[in-house]
């Protein structure tokens, strides 16, 4: 039986991790600390963190990724003692993660099938003597999202320094479509809305996010969102609890009485890439509302004077509105016309309203159609640029965001690379590098030759695992900095190095003292954090200092890249991104520790488009779906999921407890009528087939058959387990970001 949101559940959930992992005393203390000035930012979500914090400013997934990198286990030396390589490809996630932190760096030894300790120094050495041999454009420098802004920052100038501007990251598999989508609609990558908008709107609109599971954190300011009389409006495939309602863990009166609080005022249960058309209908209710007050010279509903001011396209739109029928709206989005009239309304009543998305829209053939559909609801009313109101993208990893505000960014359009020559005196490569899509194909045709992953668990996370397991062994070189062993470390390539280091709660302490790391969070504002616990092994590095050491033994040597130094003062460092970007981070050392972070500002925000044509952009759709694929007999459209006792592809637990799924992640979730049509029973192992018509067979057997609440065609199956599933060329059509929220699968009994 599915749960509200939180509430008891995150406690008994937090004890058993607890319990499993065996922290130190003092990680109470560092839960504690987080997200608050001082402290360390959540190394979890990428979740704003308020000025005005409360006692408990973290959530579940926090603490439970707290309490993972404090872990009292260690996967030292002599764990490879008792296993071989070719042996842990059996190991489920769950079960890698439990082997603890790693403490040595490490090579793989071909002839044993083990990991052996390495020196730092010999490390580094035959790292830099392999990565000078390969040419330039073969190597990848791949980073998770994870890093500080730091760290980050030298691994760009490691890269471009190196010779080559390979330099995808994590979002380019979630939010690019955000970074690229967004960027053409109002001028600007990043969503537009700050902490205190939360507090003052009359209504969110919620498109295939659960923050419940994602960034339970959001879960307060709406639940005071509701207090006050604020709607939501939540359109998602899936039922997702915490958008339906809520109980404080940190308020004592729910905590006894079990007061839940009602979040949705209307919940749509859209087809798995059916949101345009369900938008396209919102805005259809906007504009025939206003047609028919305009007919009675009443007041108008849209911002005619913020459009004709502040857009462009809008015309075009309007008339494809007005054409567009509601029985082709109802067929495409699964909802009714009597449902998206009810949610239209709220959306009219509202005077400020945030639209908020996750990768329900991201991750679609046409994602940055759905996000450009977004910012046409929000432009018909003004909702962009002003209090209470605009566009708020919810990204994943911590640093996610801030890597690519710092330099880690394929495209060279986005890099100051005048500054980067004036600043260490040499010519910065002038060539767009890959991204995530294009580096795994480089990797299968053999292009791509080595690959420095700044954390992450790339293997796993990608589409086309099986073949992406293939070809990475094949490299010459793979490298990864890690805390923790995970599946990608079990296809070493010929040369194969695991370079442990410490977590943003350790004590990084250099040559000048402890120092502080700073990460950007989802409204664009950087803090500082400050590790304060005993590292794991006296032999982990931190990442910058690895960075480094990779960059020293591999780039030539320039007077202008003082890559100790660097190491022995982070804020040498923050003085470079600021000589950089200084728009972005003026005084950055002198406001790191500002409570709730200090604002880089956002120009869409202030209604300064940075677009093609200097004005927002209304955007005429030519389609009703998000797919690339039509509908035919026997094809379901699967949605990859996370359950709430796993982040990314780290797995805590086989404790599902929204959806009610306990002991296991082998499941394929139907509803009953898709159930009965297709001739299953509840309970039946079947097997998911790509249905993408490739000529590849793509398979995930063993799955248990389980009724859920979703819509006819629309199924759901685990990330990371169902990304055998999804080809690499299915992706968003401008950002190559996976479509993993609508692949075609066929059933096998």
């Amino acid at each position: 039986m599915r749960r509200p949101g939180r509430g008891w559940g995150s406690l008994t959930s937090l004890a058993r991790i607890a319990s499993d992992t065996h922290p130190p005393a003092g990680v109470v203390e560092d839960i504690w600390r987080m997200n608050k000035p001082g402290g360390v930012m959540c190394v979890s979500c990428a979740w704003p963190k308020p000025a005005n914090y409360r006692a408990f400013e973290f959530c579940e997934n926090g603490a439970k990724a707290t309490l993972s990198d404090l872990t009292g286990a260690r996967c030292g030396p002599e764990f490879w003692s008792d296993h071989t390589v070719s042996e842990l490809r059996s190991w489920k996630d769950y079960d890698l993660e439990q082997t603890g932190r790693l403490t040595h760096p490490l090579r793989y030894d071909a002839e044993t099938d083990r990991y052996a300790a390495v020196s730092w120094e010999d490390a580094f050495a035959d790292i830099g003597a392999t990565l000078k041999s390969l040419p330039r454009d073969s190597v990848v420098f791949y980073a998770s999202g994870h890093a500080g802004l730091e760290a980050s920052y030298l691994y760009a100038l490691l890269a471009r320094t190196y010779g080559n501007n390979n330099l995808p990251q994590s979002s380019n598999m979630c939010h690019e479509t955000t970074s690229v989508g967004l960027n053409k609609v109002i001028g600007s990558p990043v969503g537009t809305v700050v902490w205190d908008d939360l507090e003052k709107a009359d209504a969110f609109f919620f498109f295939g996010q659960n923050p419940g599971s994602n960034s339970p954190r959001f879960l307060h300011p709406l639940q005071e969102a509701k207090q006050r009389g604020a709607k939501i409006v939540t359109f998602n495939p899936v039922v997702e609890q915490g958008l339906v309602s809520f109980v404080n863990p940190q308020n004592p009166f729910d905590m006894l009485t079990g007061r839940e609080t009602p979040i949705s005022d209307e919940y749509l249960q859209v087809r798995a890439g059916g949101d345009i058309a369900a938008i396209l209908g919102l805005c259809k209710v906007v504009i025939e509302v206003d047609d028919d007050a305009l007919a009675r010279n009443l007041p108008r509903i849209i911002d005619v004077a913020f459009i004709a001011e502040h857009t462009t396209g809008f015309d075009g739109f309007i008339e494809l509105v007005r054409s567009t029928d509601w029985h082709a709206i109802e067929r495409e989005s699964g909802l009714s016309q009597a449902a998206l009239r009810r949610a239209g309304e709220i959306y009219i009543e509202a005077e400020r309203v945030i639209g908020v998305y996750g990768m329900g829209l991201t991750q679609h053939s046409q994602g940055a159609l759905n996000i450009a559909m977004v910012v046409n609801l929000l432009l018909l009313r003004g909702n962009i640029g002003r209090e209470g109101a605009g566009c708020c993208p919810v990204r994943g990893h911590s640093n996610v965001q801030g890597q690519r505000t710092v330099g880690i960014a394929e495209k060279t359009k986005l890099i100051p690379m005048d500054r980067l020559k004036t600043l260490f005196d040499f010519d910065p490569p002038t060539e767009d590098g890959t991204t995530i899509v294009d580096a795994v194909k480089g990797l299968m045709s053999g292009k791509i030759k080595a690959f420095i992953s700044l954390g992450g668990n790339l293997v796993r996370a990608t589409p086309d695992q099986e073949a992406m397991e293939r070809c990475w062994a094949a490299q010459d070189l793979t490298v990864m900095v890690s805390t923790k062993l995970n599946r990608s470390h079990l296809f070493p390539g010929k040369s194969a190095y695991i370079l442990p280091c410490l977590s943003r709660f350790e004590r990084d302490e250099q040559a000048t003292g402890v120092q502080s790391v700073t990460t950007e969070d989802s409204f664009s504002n950087v803090s500082a954090s400050t590790g304060k616990r005993t590292p794991a092994s006296e032999h982990l590095k931190s990442e910058l200092a690895i960075v480094a050491g990779i960059a020293k033994a591999s780039v030539a040597a320039n007077p202008r890249l003082t890559w100790d130094d660097w190491t022995s003062d982070y804020s040498l460092v923050r003085d470079l991104i600021e000589a950089t970007y200084p728009d972005d981070f003026k005084a950055y050392n002198a406001r790191m520790f500002q409570p709730g972070g200090f604002y880089r500002g956002n120009a869409a925000r202030e209604r300064v488009w940075k677009t093609e044509q200097g004005k927002a952009v209304f955007t005429t759709p030519d389609r009703l779906n998000a797919l690339a694929f039509a509908d035919a007999p026997g094809r379901y459209r699967l949605m990859t999921l996370r359950s709430n006792d796993q982040f990314n592809t780290t797995i805590y637990g086989y404790s599902d407890r929204f959806r009610g799924i306990e002991g296991t992640r082998d499941v394929v979730l139907m509803c009953d009528d898709d159930i009965r049509s297709a001739g299953l029973t509840e309970g039946q192992i079947v097997t998911l087939v790509s249905d993408f018509e490739d000529g590849v067979r793509r398979a995930l057997p063993g799955l248990r058959v389980t009724r859920h609440t979703l819509p006819p065609g629309t199924i759901g199956a685990y990330y990371p387990e169902a990304n055998v599933l999804v080809a690499i060329d299915h992706h968003d059509e401008m950002s190559k970001t996976p479509a993993s929220k609508a692949v075609p699968v066929r059933i096998e009994p």
